[in-house]
This record gives structure tokens, C-alpha cells and sequence, in this order.
């Protein structure tokens, strides 16, 4: 990588880690739970929840997908934690979001009963727990995990700007980034990486490239990739 696209990549990641960008996009929602969290108005599990469905959903326009979130906290009545130790989920076969029904809703809602029961706090589960656990997907070592790890990262990365940082006992040096179609085009185009499979070997090939460009903090790359998105 040349001078010029490292200090460009850096320039970006400082401008666009910013919540004025953010202001229609599902890290809103875990974030008011976050913002209530830091007054005692919520618990750390009620922002977790509210994570795990923001990224479970968060494909598609932006607009859609924060319609759709405001209709599954209005269907919790904005009580995640409560909803979930309730029991009581909405279960049919109309869509929540896109291909999302609300019995696959209240499957996830089950299994995080379930994790609840036996735990006061996701973190700490791995990514393939996660994805298993709560997703209730089969272990696929090559599989990029992209909402995982996007939730991941607004839990844990703490610098006080867009994510939430409630995760204090993970280092944002694991984290790994979000990739997706559209953040594989970008890394592509920005040459980070030449592979074409969007699979874990390529998610760690991009992260390894911006643990480079941000020690110990990889994921403020993902603010960098986004700001090429913005500017073309």
C-alpha cells in the first residue's frame, strides 16, 4: 500500500467516526439503550439484545432497516430484557424485515432466553458461540460473520463517538472487521485485498491491513471504508 492510500484511509476513519453520520443507522437503537444503560435506566443485557437484532437486520437501505428495528422495540415495547425473560414473542410467518420473519424473531428471542438463564452478559461467548447460541446457525469456519462482528464491534470499541464500548473485559484488538458485499467492493477497490471470495480468510486479510494502519484497533478501518462509500 502507497503512502498516499494509507494517509487517505486514515483521514477518512478520523472523519467519518463521527455520529452525525450515524443518525440513520441501526447502531441508534442499541445506542439509546446504551445512552439509558450509562444513567441506570437500562441493563447491559437490555443493550446486547438490542444489538444482536440491530445487526441481525441491518442489510438493505438504511431507511428500511431503521423502519423495521423501530417496529420490532415497538413490538418489545422498547424492554428488550423484559420481553426476552417474559416468554411471550410474536411468532408468524409474516416478515419483520426482507426475508426475516417473526418466527425466525422469536427462535433468536428463545435461544437468548435460554443464554440469559445460564449468564448475566453475552460477552464473553465467541463469535462461533455467538453464531450458534443466538443465531442458531451451524459452525462454518470459513463463513465471514458479518453481523456478528459488526455487533462485536459496537459493543466493545470504546473511543466515545459512534460505538457503544459497554464491553470492557474484550480488547478491541480481536475484533475483526464487518465484511459484506459492499465492504468487499470497497477493500477491493482501495487495495486491500485481490481475493474474491468474501469468506473469513478475507476478513482476516483485511483486518490484518488495518491493524497495521491502527494498532490494536483494526476496526476503525470499518469508518474508513465507509467514508470511501460516502465520496463515491
Amino acid at each position: 500500500m502507497d503512502n498516499r492510500t494509507r494517509q487517505q484511509l486514515i483521514e477518512w476513519a478520523e472523519k467519518y467516526n463521527d455520529p452525525v453520520y450515524f443518525q440513520e443507522d441501526p447502531i441508534i437503537f442499541p445506542g439509546k439503550f446504551a445512552e439509558g444503560y450509562g444513567k441506570g435506566l437500562f441493563s447491559k443485557a437490555d443493550v446486547e439484545i438490542a444489538a444482536v437484532f440491530a445487526a441481525h437486520l441491518a442489510w438493505g437501505r438504511r431507511s428500511m432497516i431503521v423502519r423495521d428495528c423501530g417496529r420490532l422495540f415497538d413490538e418489545m415495547n422498547w424492554s428488550p430484557y423484559g420481553y426476552i425473560m417474559n416468554g411471550e414473542y410474536r411468532n408468524d410467518r409474516t416478515s419483520l424485515h426482507r426475508t426475516v420473519k417473526w418466527s425466525d424473531f422469536a427462535m433468536i428471542c428463545g435461544r437468548l432466553k435460554d443464554m440469559y438463564s445460564a449468564r448475566q452478559s453475552m460477552e464473553g461467548m465467541s463469535v462461533s458461540e455467538i453464531r450458534g447460541s443466538i443465531f442458531g446457525s451451524k459452525d462454518d469456519p470459513v463463513a465471514p460473520n458479518k453481523k456478528i462482528n459488526m455487533m462485536r464491534r459496537w459493543l466493545v470499541r470504546d473511543d466515545g463517538k459512534v460505538d457503544l464500548g459497554i464491553w470492557k473485559e474484550t480488547s478491541a484488538a480481536d475484533l475483526l472487521i464487518p465484511l459484506d458485499v459492499h465492504v468487499h467492493a470497497t477493500a477491493t477497490a482501495m487495495g486491500l485485498t485481490e481475493r474474491k471470495a468474501k469468506d473469513m480468510k478475507t476478513v482476516l486479510e483485511i483486518t490484518d491491513v488495518f491493524n497495521d494502519i491502527f494498532p490494536g484497533d483494526p476496526c476503525k478501518g470499518d469508518y474508513a471504508l465507509f467514508g470511501y462509500g460516502v465520496t463515491h
